[in-house]
């Protein structure tokens, strides 16, 4: 057994070898950084679907194109097939929605209100509550659809 004893390739020793310092690693080990992507991604393909409002609302089929998106999350009112209203997905009566919505809006950059509206109910309640909104203060009202319905004039 050779305790201790090193083949040199010739002089000194030193050639090859650095004493005392470690060589600077210059790969980038990308395996944690996949990792961490992966799991980024299912959590926000789990989470994605429960980011929709959850009041449930059949909305009307238009041809209409999508508003620019915001920074804020929008704010909110449905009114259901039996005509309840609701601000995000918080049931409230006809004569506290305006004195809610102008607390919320006291605390948001943005006065702008998206109605949704089932589409089974009347013309006259939407109306109702869009007259209510704007006697109210919120005149940006932006009105929820689902896309790619019958189009204005074709005889659908």
């Amino acid at each position: 057994m050779g305790a201790g004893v090193i083949k040199g390739g010739g002089g000194g020793g030193r050639r090859g070898r650095r004493r005392g310092k470690a060589a600077a690693m210059s790969e980038i080990n990308v395996t944690p950084f996949v990792d961490v992507m992966l799991v980024l991604l299912i959590i926000f393909m789990v989470a994605a679907p429960m980011l929709t409002v959850g009041v449930p609302v059949e909305l009307p089929k238009t041809a209409a194109s999508a508003l620019p998106t915001e920074q804020e999350e929008p704010l909110t009112i449905s009114i259901t097939a039996a005509g309840t209203l609701s601000i995000q997905n918080t049931e409230v009566a006809d004569g506290e929605m305006i004195p809610k919505l102008q607390a919320i809006a006291a605390e948001r950059t943005s006065k702008k209100v998206f109605l949704r509206a089932d589409g089974s109910i009347p013309y006259e309640r939407v109306a109702q509550v869009m007259g209510a909104l704007n006697a109210g203060g919120f005149n940006e009202i932006g009105l929820v659809t689902d896309a790619e319905g019958p189009t204005f004039g074709s005889g659908n």
